[in-house]
């Protein structure tokens, strides 16, 4: 196999690294990819912890053969599947292994995706609508564009795109499709383009970005896959496992960051002046909201721009017990017993 189409540069690299190395030294360490790609931060876990046994998820099959071929150097200790990242528990069952201790999720599309324009991903270069991750199954962009109720794609451009002009991008969509079917990404874009008014293209951008995220979204159903794919990642964590997630638009990281901070609070009742055991958080934060990448980063890797990092540690036992037995601390009484005077904070709750 020659080298892979795209331009391949891992996002964050030894960031990722330096958070999961902890993790990624403890004894028998299983370490999930849960978005392989072309295997760029896989690759790099397998040669700096030769004794990590990897396994590296993707539904990607164009992504997974190159990715193939360029681990098969660690091919004894590396299990590459064709999956999509929430079916994590169907994957360690077949496999028979049952935690992991470190993960990592880098979310978005693929520089393979991206960057091969017959992949219908991007909104600059000529293309058939597809944008399916998986080439293999699913619905294509064309069949949503032509296809769907203009309702419902209004509501889909607002939701997954946050698209302010929906309704006017739809109702160009919609007399369009009247005339014929639409099959390329140019002329899709040039819709999206005509409908927006002149004031708003002058900022922000292509103005195809949010009309085009969102297909990708439904296409893919994104959003629902990751709303079941981190909390299975964090069932499956190890005591001081630790697992990464790399997003690259606001609506990916608010789901990561509920999925989270959930488990870094009590689940206990409030009045009560000390943790009950099995009430306690099971998490922590390793990172003070969501990180953003240096502009050393962004000058070496332009995709990094948009990224926001959150990581975590699943606590041992001794950590919960410890904080079973710790005094919780008093919220304030002003206004009521258990809440907080206006403007504070819970703990964890910081700005994203």
């Amino acid at each position: 196999m020659g080298e892979p189409r795209g331009t391949h540069v891992p996002v964050l690299l030894e960031r990722c690294l330096e958070l999961l190395a902890p993790a990624l030294e403890l004894p028998g360490a299983v370490h999930v990819d849960f978005t392989l790609g072309l295997g760029g931060h896989a690759e790099a876990v397998l040669e700096r912890y030769p004794d990590v046994v990897l396994i590296g998820l993707d539904r990607d099959t164009e992504a997974l053969a190159h990715s193939r071929h360029r681990l098969a150097p660690y091919a004894g200790r590396a299990h590459l599947v064709h999956a999509v990242y929430d079916e994590l528990p169907r994957v360690l069952d077949e496999l028979g292994i049952p935690r992991i201790h470190s993960g990592l999720f880098d979310l978005g599309v693929s520089s393979l995706q991206l960057d091969e324009a017959d992949r219908g991903f991007a909104y600059a270069q000529d293309a058939p609508l597809d944008m399916r991750m998986d080439q293999t199954t699913g619905i294509t962009a064309e069949q949503v564009v032509n296809e769907y109720e203009p309702g419902e794609l209004v509501r889909i451009l607002r939701t997954y795109g946050e698209e302010k002009f929906a309704t006017r991008v739809v109702s160009s969509i919609v007399r369009e499709r009247q005339k014929g079917r639409i099959t390329s990404t140019a002329r899709l874009s040039e819709l999206v383009k005509e409908a927006i008014p002149a004031a708003a293209r002058r900022t922000g951008g292509n103005p195809s970005k949010r009309t085009f995220q969102a297909l990708r979204i439904e296409v893919n159903g994104e959003l629902a896959t990751l709303e079941s794919a981190v909390p299975a990642a964090l069932d499956a964590l190890a005591p001081k496992g630790r697992l990464v997630v790399m997003s690259y638009q606001s609506l990916e990281d608010r789901i990561v960051k509920r999925a989270l901070t959930a488990r870094t609070r009590s689940t206990g009742p409030v009045d009560l002046p000390v943790e009950l055991p099995g009430t306690g958080p099971t998490l922590r934060l390793l990172t003070k909201g969501s990180e953003p990448p240096s502009d050393d980063e962004v000058a070496a890797n332009p995709r990094a721009a948009s990224v926001k990092l959150r990581a975590v540690e699943r606590l041992d036992k001794n950590d919960q017990a410890t904080g079973a037995a710790r005094e919780r601390p008093r919220l304030s009484t002003h206004g009521g017993r258990g809440r907080l005077r206006p403007g504070e904070r819970e703990e964890g709750e910081g700005k994203a």
